[in-house]
């Protein structure tokens, strides 16, 4: 990957170079103790949401979809499939607010094709080592299987939007810098627009205007950063572009629909 100017939060808070947008989503999905296993799939069978399929032999079809030996099947919601396959499968949970909001752009299925050697590679994984180990490769076949899938098809919404003259280096701005003080003109100036035309062609594109899109990815990181550190909500409400945090209480209020402290006291009662 090439040099960027975009960064993100890690879970401490701190701010992390070199991150595109979409980098930064898949940060956010992680296999922890997603139950890796292989499977024998023969004729019709429902597969759970969120879960990733290697596929060692055979074929799986999915809506007019087909997963052949060496392809990778990403499900994102419960949907039944037919075929005769070996496949190595892990389910996913998604409990981060970033990550969600990538899930929420993805199709209810897709194929990643595979490459010369895949499928061999999915037939000698081993299921005895340590679950860390299957979960980080899992983690490995999602993002390569994801990161082809947007090269190939973009999606929709702000996802795809990101190829966009206009949009793209405005959303790539916004991820960079969340806390900076965004306005209308100077989202413009980094897409070399007029304001005008930036609103209208973000609008169109992500479905919602440039400044709202804003207040929700900061509201996103927010809580991400109040599940994951131990950071007061007013140093998380600077953190995203907000002086006080009274205002940024609110905003995250409207956008969540409960107050920061109820998030961090859910989280906990979670953990």
């Amino acid at each position: 990957m090439g040099e960027s100017s975009s960064m993100m939060f890690d879970r401490s808070g701190r701010i992390v170079d070199g991150m595109e947008p979409f980098d930064e989503l898949l940060r956010g999905v992680r296999a922890d103790g997603a139950g890796v296993r292989r499977t024998e799939i023969d004729g019709t069978r429902v597969l759970p949401g969120l879960t990733l399929y290697a596929v060692a032999s055979g074929e799986i079809s999915v809506h007019g979809q087909t997963a052949k030996a060496g392809d990778i099947l990403v499900v994102q919601e419960s949907v039944a499939a037919q075929g005769r396959a070996s496949v190595v499968s892990g389910t996913y949970e998604v409990n981060t607010a970033v990550a969600r909001r990538l899930t929420s752009v993805l199709p209810d299925a897709l194929v990643a094709p595979g490459e010369d050697g895949c499928a061999e590679f999915y037939a000698g994984i081993g299921m005895d080592g340590p679950s860390v180990v299957a979960d980080r490769l899992l983690d490995w076949l999602m993002v390569c299987a994801l990161k082809e899938w947007f090269d190939r098809e973009h999606g929709d919404g702000w996802l795809g939007a990101q190829a966009d003259a206009v949009v793209g280096p405005v959303l790539k701005a916004m991820h960079a810098k969340p806390e900076r003080a965004w306005t209308l003109a100077l989202l413009a100036k980094e897409a070399g627009v007029a304001r005008t035309t930036l609103a209208g062609r973000f609008a169109k594109l992500v479905g919602v205007p440039p400044l709202t899109y804003l207040t929700e990815w900061r509201m996103a990181l927010a809580a991400d950063l109040l599940a994951e550190s131990s950071a007061t909500v007013a140093s998380v409400a600077r953190k995203v572009g907000y002086a006080d945090a009274f205002g940024f209480s609110a905003a995250f209020k409207r956008v969540h629909g409960f107050s920061p402290s109820t998030c961090r006291s859910r989280c906990a009662e979670s953990a």
